[in-house]
């Protein structure tokens, strides 16, 4: 109706628009056409007509040949201002995002918008959208460009929330908080918090959490993180947002950032308990050992005082630190127990005395580790404590002969040993003390420095001690001095070291042992981390030692099997005397006085007697050499225990049964269980006061005559009736009286056969499969005569009756007790057998042992002959 009143350029531009509005394109671009004959062919007028007219396709859903136009009439732009064309393009790029919103495409609608963000941002910024000469779109379309900028960022954020895209709708979120003035941002707070189109900003976060809390659960924590952070830009004001990022942070060891999360905590929640433990995490992690026990302390206090039950509660799962520091020291002094009194610190160079090593522990990192650990889990675990003390505290010993000038410890004493000279002994001090630090323990002991020489009280319990320290060492270290590192097979057999006294505890004490050449590299170029698993060095040692392979590689210290102990020290040598009894201390599990200076009988015969006294063993009697002046019954010297021991053969089973069958006489019988009796009443042998008192079968000597043609030789035999024994024949150098039954002597000579009572139950023959090696394999006879059982089926044929050991014929002879007579007649066989005996002589009612530098061997004339064995007395020897 306007337009056919007074034709005009805004009649045809509203009839172009209504007519596109109901579909008919083409009058509406015929109106367009007669609306630019009003313009007066004005480019800007013109410009803005073909504009008017792309928008009015767009709005009829033509968008594609909309944004083509205009698009096009941005490249033909016929003045230099190209704003509208900008302005339009804009808006129906955002008008598509918007439909692709509004249809539920999100993804497409954030990608579209996020394309639109630098040019929206661009015009608002400069307030181009506001200027007049866009208000025609406003009134031909109703479009709304004065918040577009705002419609744009919110709309982005929306679908950038609905496509589940959490972390970009908050990065646009921020950026659009950061865009916007400080007088606009009340109305898009308000948006994004409680009365906007969905409550973006807490919708937001509580998806964050969610998915955080997924991702918590599948062990995600990278992505834990990320969500987590998502929502604190959101919102920081949240504790619980930064104690789950604090918890994640600590999953991935980002400690510095879980410190930074927890102090948020804390500071939103001055009284959270959580923010103070997952503090202390965070502090303990970073190695802030003593802020992080601080941490903890603030933490229980916090838990104490909380008016939260449950916050209580949670109290009961902690340890108190002083707790934890209690059992930290109750730890150290178990371990140190067995520890050497001084040891060298690898790490500082100097010796440290035992409340010096406690106290580098109390500044060690590894203690400061330990109690920030052990407070977090009630009740407290003591296991870890003791675990860790141990590995801290863990020593390596040196083994190896004493060269001239080694360093003692006035030498070395508040010194660092590394900065001494490189010489000599020093060197050797130096480079042990590298290799067990570069082995990773903290701290070295060598007899040379590490113990007073001086101080009798610390020589004493150093000596007695020493092969407790060298079993509980971690590693002992073996430096041979004279083996070139050309050496091979057989050159530690032949080393200086395998002759000395000590170093036989210390090859069989330790667990764990290395041998290094003098040039310090390992022997037989043996890389294994132990030496006592190597094949080639055990059996060198065996057959170098005479030590049976279980010995070398699983000694255990103890009275049992003291002769053969004995006897892999009798060719052994030490500098002083008095040392090779007090080197055996360990071996036997003694503690006695260490009194240098007394003389190596003395020595040698007081560790004998403690032997003897507290195992009742006797073998250690079993010897050929000169007497002792402690008493006659043991030797003056080790080496007299060189020769093997005097052992009776073993009978086999049959052997045995033949020989009990032919004892078949009651009379017999009956007095070999009264024999039996009287053996086995009869007390351990004792020691006091240097006097033997010594259980055993004696057999007077009826005569004593000495070979006839000798005359100076330095050695005499002579030939000896003694009552119930065989005649025998004596060598020795002592000169002996002699007597006949024609001529007595003043004096009793005896021949005993000293008592074990260990012999009422001893196997009386060798099985030869009984002794198999226990899977050494470089063993070649017994591999433990030391701790050696005896053959089970032996023992249970102990316990049959008598008549089932004979043959079937003479089974019909029974006895009232015939378990007892078969014991009996067993152990009188075994009596019969040749046996090592003593050649005693009285003195007063005391006895004193003679013609020992060989050995007298002594049998029965007549097993039967039972009486000729009554003779069971307990003599007191000098």
């Amino acid at each position: 109706m306007s337009i056919a009143i007074q034709p005009s350029i805004l009649g045809y531009i509203s009839k172009g628009i209504a007519l596109c509005g109901s579909e008919q394109l083409l009058d509406a671009m015929e109106a367009f056409d007669f609306a630019c004959v009003y313009s007066d062919r004005h480019p800007i007028t013109v410009d803005l007509l073909l504009l008017i007219k792309a928008v009015a396709l767009f709005n009829a859903n033509h968008h594609d040949e909309a944004r083509r136009r205009v698009q096009a009439l941005g490249s033909a732009y016929q003045c230099s201002d190209i704003l509208p064309c900008r302005v339009v393009n804009l808006y129906l790029f955002v008008h598509l995002a918007i439909i692709a919103f509004e249809d539920g495409q999100y993804s497409e609608a954030a990608d579209r918008l996020s394309e639109c963000i630098p040019c929206v941002t661009d015009l608002f910024s400069r307030g181009a959208l506001f200027e007049p000469r866009l208000k025609i779109f406003t009134v031909l379309f109703g479009w709304d460009l004065d918040s577009l900028w705002q419609t744009v960022n919110q709309t982005r954020c929306e679908a950038f929330f609905r496509a589940d895209r959490l972390i970009e709708a908050v990065k646009s979120h921020q950026y659009m908080m950061g865009i916007i003035h400080e007088d606009d941002k009340d109305n898009h707070l308000e948006w994004s918090t409680v009365s906007g189109r969905l409550a973006f900003k807490r919708n937001c976060i509580a998806c964050c959490v969610a998915k955080g809390d997924e991702a918590v659960a599948a062990g995600n924590h990278e992505k834990v993180i990320e969500l987590y952070s998502a929502a604190i830009a959101l919102d920081s004001s949240r504790e619980s947002l930064f104690a789950h990022r604090s918890k994640a942070n600590l999953e991935r060891n980002f400690y510095v950032e879980a410190l930074h999360d927890a102090e948020k905590v804390i500071e939103l929640n001055p009284s959270s308990f959580l923010g103070y433990e997952l503090k202390h995490a965070a502090l303990r992690g970073g190695h802030r050992y003593d802020d992080a026990i601080e941490a903890f302390k603030t933490m229980l206090l916090k838990s104490d005082d909380a008016p939260d039950v449950q916050i209580r509660k949670l109290r009961q799962q902690y340890v108190s630190p002083s707790d934890v520091e209690d059992s930290i020291r109750q730890a150290v002094d178990a371990h140190l127990e067995k520890a050497p009194l001084r040891l060298l610190n690898t790490s500082t160079g100097r010796i440290c005395n035992r409340e010096a090593q406690i106290k580098a522990f109390m500044e060690s990192t590894e203690y400061k580790e330990i109690l920030p650990s052990s407070v977090t889990c009630a009740p407290l675990q003591t296991k870890p404590i003791q675990e860790a003390v141990a590995k801290y505290f863990s020593w390596v010993m040196l083994s190896h002969r004493w060269e001239a000038k080694e360093p003692l410890l006035h030498d070395i004493q508040d010194k660092d040993v590394y900065d001494l000279g490189p010489v000599g002994t020093m060197l050797k001090l130096q480079t042990f003390c590298k290799l067990a630090r570069n082995a990773g323990h903290h701290w070295a002991w060598s007899d040379t420095c590490c113990i007073d020489q001086n101080n009798n009280v610390e020589l004493q319990r150093s000596v007695n001690s020493m092969f407790v320290w060298y079993r509980e060492s971690v590693l002992t270290i073996v430096y041979l001095s004279d083996v070139p590192p050309s050496s091979t097979f057989g050159a530690l057999a032949n080393s200086a070291w395998n002759t000395r006294g000590w170093t036989v505890q210390e090859f069989l004490a330790p667990n764990v042992i290395l041998f290094y050449r003098n040039d310090w590299s390992l022997y037989l170029n043996d890389h294994s981390p132990n030496h006592k698993e190597s094949f080639a060095i055990m059996k060198e040692l065996q057959d170098s030692t005479g030590i049976n392979a279980q010995a070398l590689v699983a000694f255990r210290p103890g009275m049992t099997g003291a002769r053969e102990k004995l006897q892999w020290a009798s060719t052994r040598a030490t500098t002083l005397q008095e040392d090779i009894a007090y080197s055996l201390f360990g071996i036997f599990g003694v503690h006695l006085p260490v009194i240098y200076g007394e003389t190596k009988q003395n020595a040698l015969g007081r560790l004998l007697q403690e032997v003897v006294a507290r195992s009742g063993d006797i073998t250690a009697l079993d010897w050929a050499g000169t007497s002792s002046q402690f008493n006659s019954c043991l030797p003056a010297d080790i080496s007299s225990y060189k020769l093997p021991p005097c052992a009776s053969p073993f009978l086999s089973e049959g052997q045995m049964q033949m020989s009990v069958a032919s004892l078949q006489n009651a009379t017999v019988a009956e007095l070999a269980l009264t024999l039996y009796t009287r053996l086995d009443s009869l007390s351990p042998p004792r020691f006091a006061n240097c006097r033997l008192r010594l259980p055993c079968i004696t057999f007077p000597i009826t005569e004593v005559r000495r070979s006839r043609g000798q005359g100076q030789e330095s050695s005499f035999t002579y030939y000896v009736k003694a009552g119930g024994l065989q005649d025998l024949s004596i060598t020795t150098e002592a000169r002996l009286v002699q007597f006949s039954p024609e001529r007595p002597a003043k004096q009793t000579f005896l021949l005993v056969r000293p008592w074990d009572r260990s012999d009422l139950s001893l196997p009386d023959f060798a099985d030869d499969q009984s002794v198999a090696a226990r899977s050494i394999p470089w063993s070649h006879g017994p591999i433990d005569s030391v701790s050696q059982s005896r053959p089970s089926r032996f023992i249970n044929r102990l316990g049959q009756p008598f008549g089932a050991l004979l043959p079937a014929q003479q089974r019909g002879w029974k006895y009232q007790n015939s378990e007892s007579h078969s014991r009996a007649l067993r152990l009188l066989v075994r009596i019969g057998q040749p046996f090592g005996a003593l050649l005693l002589v009285q003195h007063g009612g005391e006895y004193k042992r003679i013609a020992s530098d060989n050995n007298i061997i002594a049998r029965v004339r007549d097993v039967a002959a039972v009486r000729d064995m009554m003779d069971v007395r307990t003599l007191e020897i000098l």
